[in-house]
């Protein structure tokens, strides 16, 4: 009884010394049973964790940004496309209207002016298909006036309305705007439409300008005048052409103007009878028109 009774109290002494079973923590319980309760959702917390342990810490941080730079190449792409369309949209749009004149002239422009600048004028219309500043042969240098080209004529002719005498972008010089006789990319007309005449004895300083408004303060049909360089020397070879739009006053103007001054000297005139359509060069003058010369 006593060994009985000396067991039972050893054997009391031992489980009251023995510590309490541990409960798992709360964390992992509360894990557990969202485990039991969304075993998907588990589920992919478990992957994640997973891939997490195999790649280090910056490779989803570079597959975001490769992912974003492939966006940014598909919206780039798109963008291409959409501008790619709308050009070829105008293009049909317009291109039954091709011997239509869509170019106006543009002078008095700054030596620093050149078709970048021209081109920002007018790029906010959407409508601008080409523009060239005229340079001199020699030095490269503009001579102070170019072409602008639209996709369609009323773009032009509102262009023409609205800007012409208001001031030009970032100076104090205001735009002098004209239609352009002939387009930039247009062909010598037939030699019988070819209203010129020939202008001689014409002294060293006279200008393009200067011959055109000679003719113009007399003759409003008057479309433009070319004083023709010498290539070699870059001066007046002293005889130059004027291009008119009525034949009355091309053929009044070939009697009255015959011995009236242009600068210092008497001008001669005479019949502008070119020897070939292949020997006729093509000149843009400084009132927007384009002459042909033999």
């Amino acid at each position: 009884m006593q060994s009985t009774n000396g067991t039972d109290l050893s054997s009391k002494q031992e489980q009251k010394q023995q510590p309490p079973p541990q409960q798992p923590p709360q964390w992992v319980a509360n894990q557990w049973m969202g485990a039991m309760q969304y075993p998907t959702t588990a589920a992919m917390v478990m992957m994640q964790q997973q891939q997490m342990m195999m790649y280090p810490h910056h490779y989803m941080a570079y597959n975001n940004h490769f992912q974003y730079q492939q966006y940014q190449q598909q919206q780039g792409k798109q963008q291409y496309q959409q501008q790619q369309q709308s050009y070829s949209t105008k293009q049909q749009q317009h291109g039954s209207n091709s011997d239509e004149v869509k170019t106006i002239w543009v002078g008095d422009l700054v030596h620093w002016m050149d078709e970048s600048y021209l081109h920002s004028c007018f790029s906010h219309t959407g409508e601008v298909s080409s523009v060239k500043i005229i340079r001199n042969k020699q030095t490269g240098q503009s001579e102070g006036y170019g072409f602008v080209e639209f996709y369609s004529r009323e773009a032009a002719e509102k262009v023409l309305q609205s800007y012409n005498g208001s001031l030009m972008p970032n100076t104090e010089q205001p735009f002098r705007l004209n239609w352009a006789s002939f387009s930039v990319n247009e062909r010598r007309p037939d030699s019988g439409s070819d209203l010129s005449i020939f202008v001689g004895d014409l002294a060293a300083d006279v200008t393009d300008t200067m011959l055109h408004e000679t003719f113009s303060s007399r003759f409003q049909s008057v479309k433009g005048a070319k004083v023709v360089i010498d290539s070699n020397t870059g001066r007046s070879k002293g005889y130059g052409f004027v291009r008119f739009g009525d034949e009355n006053e091309r053929s009044r103007a070939m009697t009255e103007m015959n011995g009236v001054y242009c600068s210092s000297r008497p001008m001669r005139i005479g019949v502008a009878t070119p020897k070939k359509a292949s020997g006729y060069q093509q000149q843009y003058s400084s009132q927007g028109t384009l002459i042909f010369y033999p």
